[in-house]
């Protein structure tokens, strides 16, 4: 799967495994360039938003308590 995505990014075909990846990158955080980096916090958060089963054991890579999305 392509891991430039827009925040907008329909999610719903990610599997566990393209997270744990996705998760895995924002641990390591080796990126090119800080926007990469971002790019990827964006896709975490639209899947904690839209697939939070997916998501819930990486949470704490997002500290969410700042937002409200209400």
């Amino acid at each position: 799967m392509n891991t430039t995505h827009s925040e907008s990014q329909n999610v719903s075909g990610f599997t566990e495994v393209e997270v744990a990846q996705l998760a895995k990158r924002l641990e390591e955080d080796e990126y090119e360039t800080p926007f990469a980096a971002l790019e990827d916090w964006h896709l975490l958060r639209s899947l904690a938003f839209q697939r939070p089963e997916l998501a819930e054991p990486y949470l704490y890579l997002l500290d969410l308590e700042a937002f409200d999305e209400s």
